[in-house]
């Protein structure tokens, strides 16, 4: 009887400990070209992102922004199973992000990150040779224009609706199985004695 109480006991617990096949929940990045953090010098053609399943065109948005906000991408999404790519327009050298949000088969959006860095850019367009402007007093140099690359601010690779304690409950369930079971087997022992 105590052994099959704690054979009960390991059955219901060994299915919570073990992980629930993330395809039927949320889908995530599982990688991408550049990858998140990269320093590139020469400038891909296209921007791979890779997922746990294959995103459903309808819900999948994707953007490619560069320094100072400047979208660089044109053209729509190409999808491969598992994999979406997007034509990349690079400008300036700087920090590029793109930007990714999906639909998971349980219905809830997953929405992420990916951030790398072009060490190369185009050229910066020439300056113009306009007359300076009427406010400016002749013989006094032009103000330069000032640019403000806006900071980035640090953001999650990927966000997600339910903070991801869903195992924490999986394990305090199996820990209470079996410390039930172990104790119930201790108290059948002790009862026989």
């Amino acid at each position: 009887m105590a052994r099959g109480l704690l054979v009960l006991g390991l059955a219901a617990g060994v299915p919570v400990l073990l992980p629930a096949a993330p395809a039927a929940a949320h889908n995530s990045l599982t990688g991408s070209d550049p990858k998140n953090g990269a320093r590139v010098a020469t400038a891909p053609k296209r921007i791979e992102l890779r997922f746990l399943a294959s995103p459903a065109p309808a819900t999948t948005k994707i953007t490619v922004t560069g320094p100072d906000n400047v979208p660089a991408t044109e053209g729509a999404p190409t999808f491969a199973g598992n994999r979406v790519s997007v034509p990349f327009t690079p400008g300036a050298a700087g920090l590029y992000i793109v930007a990714y949000r999906i639909g998971s088969a349980d219905g809830h959006p997953v929405s992420g990150e990916v951030r790398f860095t072009l060490t190369t850019g185009t050229a910066a367009a020439p300056p113009s040779t306009s007359a300076a402007p009427p406010s400016a007093a002749p013989g006094t140099p032009a103000a330069s224009p000032t640019t403000s690359a806006a900071s980035p601010t640090p953001a999650a690779d990927e966000a997600d609706d339910d903070g991801g304690t869903g195992w924490l409950w999986a394990v305090a369930v199996a820990v209470a199985l079996v410390a039930l079971g172990g104790g119930l087997l201790l108290r059948r022992r002790s009862a026989r004695r």
